[in-house]
């Protein structure tokens, strides 16, 4: 048997390795990052579970708020409908005794020499659901547009169904025009004032614009006709060849009517970007549902040269900071001088290439200049260097159109300083051309007598031979230059030339004014 150690007796003690150690080491370091790792995990996945369930949190108690406001509004919407049942019954008879009134009120078209006469045969016609009177007297009223603005509205409220008249006032030409051969003169001005004055006869007098008193019948028809408009598009020649006021009637209809198709979001997308230019087109995109892609119709606009454009989407979006205006303006004022320049190098437009050019560059300068204004800008793009480069402009168009200096008449006698009429002059009576800037007037000083019945007339020269005659001395106490144009003439002429192009009284021919 092997004998047990003693513990007190002394026995030799074996070290670890230094490799054994290193070893401990690594493991002890391998455990710690470990735990580190696995620390920090759960920390995270803790911090993760408790943003989401705030979000969640905040979420349910989103959703119980709207739940809580529509069931709120679905009730006052419930008990509004006797109120508004009420309302309209009443209102109904008003207008029954009114129209009765009306259609026994032998003159009811009185005076539209102010507000007041508009506004009474505005109401006439609507009492009496005259839709095509109501047309023409609105159509044919463009200078009173803001006076019809603010008149209409109250008429229509005096419609048995506003909705229904507005749409038969309008059919002629919207959704297509049938007017034949007066389509030349474009009314989608009345059209779309016409269906913004209905938005106020129609809104709900209990709770608002939430809802719009159009009965189901209506929006139907409402329907159909922007269907309709929508088949004519191909006639019109598309999307990129129908005209602006068409597009703006087209979507103030959807508007007003309530009747904005979310499926065709795209199509109004591409209206809009053809459009762009009217200045009603941001307010009736975000009114249509395009918020959400204003972004990229903004950056589609940027693309097309259209940087004017895009400054007024951006501010009626709200998208300032991501496209700053000044520098859309400076890049818009950039390429107006390219193509300022192009025109001058385009050999087709010798004739007139400056003057296009000028007015290219002068449109655009005005453009900013306004948009400047109306966004306040001055302090970020200060317009007075625009201003000068306009007034530039200006001035060199103003030289250009500056008569040139006249050569001295080689056939004025020197003897009495009057002019004598062109050589070719008498082929023509209409084709007479003075040689000088101002056509000759003889006028007779009104304080020199008049000849004596006893003298005779000169004699009138053939007028093939006029140039080879000496014309008598003058004997008036002014030249012909420096004598003043007067309106009328004397009676009794001393000389008896033949007539030049209207110029044998001595008086130059008067022009009747052309209105266009």
């Amino acid at each position: 048997m092997g004998s047990i150690p003693d513990p007190g007796e002394l026995t030799e003690l074996t070290h670890p390795s230094f490799d054994e150690f290193q070893h401990q080491t690594s493991l002890m370091t391998g455990c710690t990052l470990m735990w580190k790792e696995l620390s920090d995990h759960i920390s995270s996945l803790e911090a993760n579970l408790i943003r989401q369930s705030e979000a969640l949190k905040r979420k349910i108690e989103a959703l119980d708020s709207e739940t809580k406001t529509s069931l709120d509004s679905l009730k006052k919407r419930e008990l509004s409908i006797d109120d508004s049942v009420k309302i309209a019954v009443n209102r109904v008879e008003l207008l029954k005794k009114d129209a009765l009134k009306t259609l026994n009120d032998d003159n009811p078209d009185g005076e539209v020499d102010n507000g007041d006469g508009l506004l009474q045969i505005l109401k006439s016609t609507c009492l009496r659901m005259e839709a095509k009177e109501f047309w023409n007297f609105v159509s044919g009223r463009k200078k009173d547009i803001e006076l019809l603005r603010e008149k209409i509205p109250e008429a229509l409220s005096e419609c048995i169904d506003p909705a229904k008249f507005v749409m038969e006032a309008i059919s002629e030409v919207f959704p297509v025009d049938e007017r034949g051969n007066e389509r030349g003169n474009d009314l989608g001005w009345a059209c779309v004032l016409v269906l913004e004055s209905l938005i106020p006869a129609v809104v709900d007098p209990v709770i608002g614009k939430s809802r719009m008193l159009i009965t189901p019948s209506v929006k139907k028809k409402a329907k159909e006709i922007a269907e309709t408009w929508k088949r004519s598009l191909e006639e019109r020649g598309g999307i990129d060849n129908v005209k602006t006021p068409d597009v703006h009637t087209f979507f103030q209809h959807l508007i007003t009517f309530g009747i904005v198709n979310e499926e065709e979001l795209e199509l109004y997308r591409k209206l809009v970007i053809g459009s762009a230019w009217r200045k009603q087109m941001p307010k009736l995109a975000v009114s249509l549902g395009l918020g959400d892609k204003m972004p990229d119709m903004i950056e589609e606009l940027i693309s097309k040269g259209q940087q004017l454009d895009a400054v007024h989407f951006t501010y009626e979006v709200g998208l300032v900071d991501r496209f700053p205006p000044v520098a859309l303006l400076k890049a818009f004022l950039k390429d107006a001088k390219k193509a300022a320049s192009s025109i001058l190098e385009d050999p087709n437009n010798a004739g007139r290439a400056a003057q296009l050019a000028a007015r290219k560059e002068q449109s655009a300068l005005r453009a900013v200049m306004k948009c400047i204004e109306e966004y306040k800008l001055e302090a970020e793009l200060p317009p007075e260097n625009l201003k000068k480069r306009l007034e530039q402009l200006e001035k060199t168009k103003t030289e250009k159109r500056k008569p040139s200096a006249v050569p001295a008449n080689k056939r004025t006698r020197a003897s009495n300083g009057g002019p004598m009429p062109p050589a070719k002059a008498g082929r023509s009576t209409n084709a007479y051309v003075s040689s000088f800037a101002a056509p000759p007037s003889i006028v007779r000083s009104p304080s020199h007598p008049q000849y004596p019945a006893a003298v005779p007339a000169y004699p009138s020269p053939p007028p093939a031979i006029y140039g080879t005659q000496t014309p008598p001395t003058c004997p008036y106490m002014y030249s012909p230059e420096a004598a003043p144009h007067l309106a009328g003439s004397y009676p009794g002429a001393p000389m008896n030339y033949p007539a030049y192009g209207g110029y044998g009284n001595g008086i130059a021919p008067a022009y009747q004014q052309a209105y266009y």
